[in-house]
């Protein structure tokens, strides 16, 4: 089984940044689909990015212009750098995998954002 491992998050005052990284244990060269979904107390999960495994990368419009999803696949890591946080963003991020080949789906532990001043 895939597993995910999400480091990263943190307290920060709004206006700050914090890069998320999520740590496959499977190669994901060509096979999976990567992508960062975040919940907030009492909300549903909701996809903040998503990245394709050829780079195509598509965003909530709530987090564009200021989120950036990226993946290195030989590192087996993709990314979330996140500018010019809100109070609004805080939230538990999560990774997720999706294999397309077999529609499976892998999640990580989650990573607490916390924007706060």
């Amino acid at each position: 089984q895939v597993q995910l491992v999400e480091s990263g998050g943190g307290l920060v005052q709004p206006g700050g940044s914090l890069r998320l990284s999520c740590v496959t244990s499977e190669n994901i060269f060509s096979d999976y689909a990567m992508g960062w979904f975040r919940q907030a107390p009492g909300k549903q999960r909701e996809l903040v990015a998503g990245i394709a495994s050829g780079g195509t990368s598509n965003y909530d419009d709530s987090v564009k212009g200021r989120f950036t999803i990226s993946r290195d696949n030989a590192k087996n890591t993709v990314y979330l750098q996140m500018n010019s946080l809100k109070p609004e963003d805080t939230a538990v991020y999560y990774c997720n995998a999706y294999r397309s080949r077999t529609r499976e789906m892998f999640w990580g532990q989650g990573t607490q954002v916390t924007v706060s001043s």
